[in-house]
């Protein structure tokens, strides 16, 4: 019998957030279907959605029955797989199963794999536990971490975006068999030929100007009271620059509050965030909840050197002293004296914006993506072999 090849895939595909809202989860979710769908996979997408939502879906996207996140209203919850949703799985008839999000949705897509005797891999795209922390939630925490055990050690093997979270996911001993899904970027979009002394002009920003950068989405998570905390200190140390946030989210109008003199630029996307991107002199991110850091590797594509905090994601990505500064997490100072650095010397900056540029290089996301249809593949061929045994 011939090798099954990725063109004899038939994935069923469970995501908390297909294209509700634009973050760096489903932009991933949906560059893998594209590229399997390229390779002759199938691909069935089952998610929770909206009338309005923010992108448009790759592939085939089936509804699941949801719920609005208390709080997070720009978010659903998946409530679970009904009858409608069942139905269509067994029409479709997949050969593995995906799951991404740690939900109810994805629970009972688990169980309804392995009553079929049909491989299950999940995606780890965030750190979810660390979230309660920013809500004063912290002791919810262990049980969060029970919560995501349960669903994680009854798949067959996990996919984590950089090694040092998939070394995070083993201490946790949430699963043992962990391939590597890292994360590309799209040199088209992200790249020092973008850069637009025009548009920094009309937002205020001279031309010798150093502007210290954030896109993001905008939520606590992304650490944005240590970074407000760090543009203070820079303030008061008499460092002059500009400040320039490019994103949305809940908490932009606590951040505006909270920073006054910085330029928020909004929500952006495609080439023109890319501009945006590449128009800053340095990328700083202090975000802790990363598993990747596909901020940090964009602005390396540009050009720009990145201070961000040493945690998983960055520090997988940011050579410390060569492209870019890794610092302690919440250590304001240190960060401050970081981007000091990077301000008040052009070429230190034109020499690790350079070297960012060259290691992001390595990044292309069709060889990413085919580690996923690989590891699809081993673990199909697993179950046929366990199966043969019994």
């Amino acid at each position: 019998m011939a090798p099954m090849q990725t063109s004899d895939l038939r994935i069923a595909l469970f995501s908390g957030n297909y294209n509700i809202t634009v973050d760096g989860a489903n932009k991933a979710l949906n560059r893998l279907v594209e590229y399997l769908l390229r390779q002759g996979a199938q691909v069935r997408v089952y998610s929770p959605t909206v009338d309005n939502p923010e992108m448009e879906p790759v592939g085939d996207l089936v509804s699941l029955p949801s719920l609005p996140i208390p709080g997070r209203a720009e978010y659903r919850l998946a409530s679970g797989v009904n009858r409608r949703v069942r139905r269509d799985l067994a029409a479709f008839n997949p050969n593995v199963v995906h799951v991404s999000a740690p939900d109810a949705g994805c629970h009972r897509a688990v169980t309804w794999a392995r009553r079929r005797g049909l491989p299950v891999l999940a995606s780890v795209h965030t750190r979810f536990e660390t979230y309660f922390r920013y809500y004063n939630m912290a002791w919810f925490e262990p049980v969060a971490v029970a919560v995501l055990r349960r669903l994680y050690r009854r798949c067959d093997a996990l996919v984590a975006p950089s090694e040092s979270f998939a070394q995070v996911l083993r201490d946790q001993r949430m699963n043992y068999d962990i391939d590597i899904w890292s994360r590309g970027v799209d040199r088209e979009i992200f790249n020092p030929g973008l850069r637009s002394q025009e548009w920094r002009r009309s937002l205020g920003i001279g031309d010798d100007e150093v502007v210290i950068g954030f896109h993001s989405r905008l939520v606590m998570e992304k650490g944005l009271d240590v970074f407000s905390d760090t543009i203070d200190d820079l303030r008061r140390s008499g460092v002059k620059h500009r400040t320039l946030i490019v994103g949305d989210g809940p908490a932009r109008g606590w951040l505006e509050a909270r920073l006054p003199d910085a330029v928020f630029a909004g929500f952006m996307g495609g080439t023109d965030l890319g501009m945006a991107v590449a128009s800053m002199d340095v990328l700083f991110f202090p975000s802790t909840t990363e598993t990747f850091g596909n901020v940090s590797l964009e602005a390396m594509a540009c050009g720009l050197p990145v201070v961000a905090a040493a945690a998983t994601g960055s520090q997988n990505l940011v050579l410390s002293g060569k492209s870019g500064r890794l610092i302690r997490p919440g250590a304001v100072h240190q960060f401050a004296e970081a981007l000091r650095l990077y301000v008040e010397d052009a070429k230190l900056r034109k020499a690790h914006g350079k070297a960012g540029a060259k290691r992001a290089e390595a990044f292309s996301w069709d060889q990413i993506n085919q580690v996923v249809a690989d590891t699809y593949l081993r673990l199909i061929r697993q179950k046929q072999a366990s199966a043969r045994q019994v």
